[in-house]
């Protein structure tokens, strides 16, 4: 056997290797977390809100902490769209290639990019105080927004600059102005849009660190943007920190109901992607 040939087995084998041991980890995660959460979960668990023992083992459940979790990525993600997306444009059809403004402005949200959640929890905590917020809705709304407008711009722009420059030039070229030419840049890249709101989402609905440091946490639903909020990451928090095996399990439960919802979203993104992809050209 060549040498080339040997190489070629080698890394083939290496990557079959590292692909097997990521599947197992994922596997043993997922089987975990069905296995001890699928035992004691129950539908009262699902759609009551935690009971004055619920925490050291009485009745109740966590519908506070999945009406929360709904409540912060759902705002959260509609608001950092309404930032990022203008600013990909900006970035993409506004400057002209090879802009150093441009080349600054992505080196700073690829830092922000990295910056750990717990970070961006501790800042929005001290602007609430500046502010005079107490922990509340809104509090947890603004550090996830924070925290995934980073990852929605990077992503969408990474897919913007892949966008054919000779579709813009077409446009100019036909008399459209640049707000015109947005809808079609809009329209080549809605996968990356979609792409960048599922990792953005997946992101937000786990978050623990930021959300405890501005959300709070709350035995009710929260009906208004002042009250404190629950949310899923924290109440598993919570449980596991108990010492009984009873409520430990609870809070596989509640990882389970997570796991769930964060699936129906990838399989929502993924139809969506497949819709938007037609439009490619």
């Amino acid at each position: 056997m060549k040498p080339k040939q040997i190489e070629e087995t080698g890394v083939k084998l290496l990557m079959g290797i590292s692909l097997l041991t990521v599947f197992g980890f994922v596997a043993a995660i997922v089987w975990t977390i069905f296995a001890r959460g699928w035992s004691c979960i129950s539908w009262e668990m699902i759609t009551s809100l935690p009971g004055g023992g619920f925490y050291i083992g009485k009745e109740g459940g966590f519908l506070n902490a999945i009406v929360g979790s709904v409540y912060i990525v759902t705002a959260s993600t509609l608001l950092g769209l309404l930032v990022s997306i203008p600013v990909v444009f900006y970035l993409n059809v506004f400057l002209r290639s090879g802009s150093r403004f441009a080349y600054v402005a992505r080196l700073a949200y690829d830092v922000l990019f990295g910056i750990p959640s717990i970070v961006y929890g501790a800042f929005a905590f001290t602007l609430m105080i500046y502010m005079g917020w107490r922990t509340s809705l809104a509090g947890g709304i603004l550090v996830t927004t924070l925290l995934i407008v980073p990852i929605l711009i990077r992503s969408m722009d990474e897919v913007a600059r892949n966008f054919p420059r000779d579709l813009l030039d077409a446009s100019y070229s036909l008399g459209a102005t640049k707000l015109e030419t947005m809808g079609i840049v809009l329209r080549q890249i809605a996968p990356g849009i979609a792409t960048a709101t599922l990792l953005s989402v997946g992101r937000a609905i786990g978050d623990a660190a930021g959300v405890m440091f501005t959300a709070g946490f709350s035995d009710s639903i929260p009906t208004s943007l002042t009250q404190p909020a629950a949310t899923l990451p924290l109440s598993i928090f919570f449980q596991l920190s108990a010492p009984q095996a009873e409520v430990q399990n609870r809070a596989y439960a509640a990882a389970l109901v997570l796991t769930v919802i964060v699936l129906l979203i990838s399989l929502a993104g993924r139809l969506i992607l497949h819709k938007f992809s037609k439009h490619k050209v």
